[in-house]
Protein backbone atom coordinates (compact mmCIF):
# COMPACT_ATOMS: atom_id res chain seq x y z
CA UNK A 1 0.00 0.00 0.00
CA UNK A 2 2.97 2.27 0.98
CA UNK A 3 4.87 1.43 -2.18
CA UNK A 4 1.43 2.10 -4.14
CA UNK A 5 0.91 5.41 -2.64
CA UNK A 6 4.88 6.73 -3.62
CA UNK A 7 4.06 5.45 -7.21
CA UNK A 8 0.84 7.53 -7.42
CA UNK A 9 2.46 10.94 -6.36
CA UNK A 10 2.70 13.01 -9.09
CA UNK A 11 6.06 12.49 -11.27
CA UNK A 12 7.23 9.74 -9.19
CA UNK A 13 6.67 7.10 -11.70
CA UNK A 14 9.03 9.20 -14.33
CA UNK A 15 11.46 9.79 -12.20
CA UNK A 16 11.88 6.02 -11.28
CA UNK A 17 12.21 5.24 -15.09
CA UNK A 18 14.48 8.15 -15.47
CA UNK A 19 17.13 7.05 -12.48
CA UNK A 20 15.92 3.10 -14.22
CA UNK A 21 17.22 4.02 -17.88
CA UNK A 22 20.08 6.48 -16.53
CA UNK A 23 21.71 4.14 -14.04
CA UNK A 24 21.74 1.03 -16.09
CA UNK A 25 23.20 2.84 -18.90
CA UNK A 26 26.46 4.01 -16.82
CA UNK A 27 26.20 0.33 -15.02
CA UNK A 28 26.60 -1.34 -18.06
CA UNK A 29 30.05 -0.48 -18.68
CA UNK A 30 31.59 -1.47 -15.04
CA UNK A 31 32.49 -5.22 -16.34
CA UNK A 32 34.00 -3.92 -19.42
CA UNK A 33 36.19 -1.07 -19.14
CA UNK A 34 39.00 -3.19 -18.14
CA UNK A 35 38.95 -5.96 -20.60
CA UNK A 36 38.46 -3.18 -23.17
CA UNK A 37 41.75 -1.31 -22.08
CA UNK A 38 43.68 -4.67 -22.42
CA UNK A 39 42.02 -6.67 -25.67
CA UNK A 40 41.55 -3.16 -27.56
CA UNK A 41 44.37 -0.83 -26.21
CA UNK A 42 46.69 -3.28 -25.54
CA UNK A 43 46.93 -2.03 -22.06
CA UNK A 44 49.10 -3.61 -19.37
CA UNK A 45 47.10 -4.87 -16.34
CA UNK A 46 48.37 -2.17 -14.27
CA UNK A 47 47.10 0.31 -16.60
CA UNK A 48 43.65 -1.34 -16.99
CA UNK A 49 43.46 -1.71 -13.16
CA UNK A 50 44.20 2.14 -12.91
CA UNK A 51 40.91 2.85 -15.19
CA UNK A 52 39.46 1.84 -11.98
CA UNK A 53 41.18 4.26 -9.96
CA UNK A 54 40.25 7.06 -12.47
CA UNK A 55 36.89 5.74 -12.50
CA UNK A 56 36.58 6.38 -9.25
CA UNK A 57 37.90 9.91 -8.58
CA UNK A 58 35.68 10.88 -12.00
CA UNK A 59 32.24 9.83 -9.68
CA UNK A 60 33.67 11.26 -6.27
CA UNK A 61 34.15 14.67 -7.73
CA UNK A 62 30.61 14.08 -8.85
CA UNK A 63 29.48 13.43 -5.28
CA UNK A 64 31.58 16.70 -4.37
CA UNK A 65 30.02 18.87 -6.93
CA UNK A 66 26.51 17.41 -6.65
CA UNK A 67 26.35 18.26 -2.93
CA UNK A 68 27.79 21.66 -3.50
CA UNK A 69 25.17 22.52 -6.22
CA UNK A 70 22.34 20.99 -4.26
CA UNK A 71 23.29 22.72 -0.91
CA UNK A 72 22.80 26.03 -3.35
CA UNK A 73 19.27 24.54 -4.71
CA UNK A 74 20.21 23.78 -7.49
CA UNK A 75 17.44 21.61 -9.28
CA UNK A 76 18.18 18.43 -8.88
CA UNK A 77 16.60 17.38 -11.84
CA UNK A 78 18.50 19.89 -13.80
CA UNK A 79 21.63 18.42 -12.08
CA UNK A 80 21.26 15.05 -13.30
CA UNK A 81 20.58 16.07 -16.76
CA UNK A 82 24.29 17.80 -16.66
CA UNK A 83 25.57 14.22 -15.12
CA UNK A 84 23.28 12.25 -18.28
CA UNK A 85 25.15 15.01 -20.67
CA UNK A 86 28.96 14.04 -18.97
CA UNK A 87 27.71 9.73 -20.15
CA UNK A 88 26.53 11.56 -23.72
CA UNK A 89 30.10 12.75 -24.12
CA UNK A 90 31.99 10.22 -22.37
CA UNK A 91 30.79 7.07 -24.12
CA UNK A 92 31.99 8.72 -27.63
CA UNK A 93 35.19 9.41 -26.29
CA UNK A 94 35.62 5.86 -25.00
CA UNK A 95 33.99 4.54 -28.89
CA UNK A 96 36.94 6.52 -30.23
CA UNK A 97 40.14 5.68 -28.26
CA UNK A 98 39.76 2.42 -30.03
CA UNK A 99 39.97 3.49 -33.91
CA UNK A 100 42.50 6.29 -32.63
CA UNK A 101 44.85 3.68 -30.46
CA UNK A 102 44.31 6.72 -27.95
CA UNK A 103 44.52 6.08 -24.32
CA UNK A 104 43.89 9.75 -23.42
CA UNK A 105 40.52 9.39 -25.05
CA UNK A 106 40.12 6.73 -22.81
CA UNK A 107 40.64 8.01 -19.86
CA UNK A 108 39.32 11.11 -20.57
CA UNK A 109 36.08 9.04 -21.41
CA UNK A 110 36.55 6.76 -17.88
CA UNK A 111 36.42 10.17 -15.33
CA UNK A 112 34.05 11.47 -17.17
CA UNK A 113 31.71 8.37 -17.03
CA UNK A 114 32.47 8.24 -13.17
CA UNK A 115 31.84 12.05 -12.94
CA UNK A 116 28.13 11.51 -14.67
CA UNK A 117 27.38 8.86 -12.41
CA UNK A 118 28.01 10.59 -9.43
CA UNK A 119 26.17 13.72 -10.33
CA UNK A 120 23.37 11.55 -11.69
CA UNK A 121 22.80 9.01 -8.79
CA UNK A 122 23.16 11.26 -6.03
CA UNK A 123 20.70 14.42 -7.81
CA UNK A 124 18.29 11.35 -8.49
CA UNK A 125 17.98 10.40 -5.39
CA UNK A 126 17.49 14.09 -4.14
CA UNK A 127 14.61 13.85 -6.18
CA UNK A 128 13.19 10.95 -5.09
CA UNK A 129 13.30 12.24 -1.50
CA UNK A 130 11.98 15.44 -2.60
CA UNK A 131 8.65 13.96 -3.89
CA UNK A 132 8.42 12.02 -1.10
CA UNK A 133 8.72 14.28 1.49
CA UNK A 134 6.56 16.43 -0.49
CA UNK A 135 4.08 13.97 0.22
CA UNK A 136 5.38 12.66 3.76
CA UNK A 137 5.82 9.32 2.74
CA UNK A 138 8.99 7.62 3.43
CA UNK A 139 9.53 5.17 0.84
CA UNK A 140 11.39 7.44 -1.57
CA UNK A 141 14.88 5.58 -0.19
CA UNK A 142 13.91 1.95 -0.87
CA UNK A 143 11.78 2.87 -4.22
CA UNK A 144 15.39 4.70 -5.43
CA UNK A 145 17.51 1.65 -4.07
CA UNK A 146 15.28 -0.74 -5.47
CA UNK A 147 15.08 0.55 -9.17
CA UNK A 148 18.86 1.56 -8.89
CA UNK A 149 19.77 -2.28 -7.72
CA UNK A 150 17.83 -3.93 -9.79
CA UNK A 151 18.63 -1.22 -12.99
CA UNK A 152 22.62 -1.85 -12.42
CA UNK A 153 22.03 -5.59 -12.14
CA UNK A 154 20.54 -6.02 -15.22
CA UNK A 155 22.59 -3.46 -17.36
CA UNK A 156 26.05 -5.41 -16.11
CA UNK A 157 24.05 -9.17 -17.12
CA UNK A 158 23.42 -7.48 -20.30
CA UNK A 159 26.52 -6.02 -20.90
CA UNK A 160 28.21 -8.98 -20.96
CA UNK A 161 25.92 -11.14 -22.73
CA UNK A 162 25.49 -8.53 -25.43
CA UNK A 163 29.60 -8.03 -26.00
CA UNK A 164 29.88 -12.10 -25.83
CA UNK A 165 27.12 -12.60 -28.71
CA UNK A 166 28.39 -9.88 -30.91
CA UNK A 167 31.62 -11.23 -30.58
CA UNK A 168 30.86 -14.48 -31.45
CA UNK A 169 29.28 -13.36 -34.13
CA UNK A 170 32.22 -10.73 -35.29
CA UNK A 171 34.62 -13.70 -35.41
CA UNK A 172 32.27 -15.50 -37.16
CA UNK A 173 31.98 -13.03 -39.74
CA UNK A 174 28.41 -13.62 -39.08
CA UNK A 175 28.40 -9.51 -39.01
CA UNK A 176 30.33 -8.61 -42.03
CA UNK A 177 34.10 -6.41 -42.20
CA UNK A 178 32.79 -3.84 -40.93
CA UNK A 179 32.69 -5.45 -37.14
CA UNK A 180 35.61 -7.34 -37.57
CA UNK A 181 38.19 -6.83 -34.75
CA UNK A 182 38.26 -7.37 -30.66
CA UNK A 183 36.10 -3.64 -30.29
CA UNK A 184 32.56 -4.76 -31.87
CA UNK A 185 31.54 -6.30 -29.27
CA UNK A 186 32.63 -3.58 -26.53
CA UNK A 187 31.27 -0.77 -29.10
CA UNK A 188 27.82 -1.75 -29.17
CA UNK A 189 27.19 -2.56 -25.56
CA UNK A 190 28.88 1.77 -25.42
CA UNK A 191 26.56 2.41 -28.27
CA UNK A 192 23.22 0.97 -26.58
CA UNK A 193 24.62 2.89 -23.15
CA UNK A 194 24.14 6.35 -25.36
CA UNK A 195 20.93 5.24 -26.50
CA UNK A 196 19.49 4.78 -22.68
CA UNK A 197 21.09 8.17 -21.62
CA UNK A 198 18.97 9.60 -24.48
CA UNK A 199 15.71 8.13 -23.34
Amino acid sequence: RTWNAYVELPGARRTLVMIALGTAAFAMQDVLLEPYGGQVLLLSIGETTALTGWLTAGTLAGFVIAAHQLSRDTDAYRLAGFGLLAGLIAFPCVILSAPAASTTLLLAGTVLIGLGSGLFSVSTLTAAMGIARKARNGVALGAWGAVQATAAGLGIAASGTIRDGVTHLAANGTLGPAFAGNAAGYTTVYHIEIVLLFA
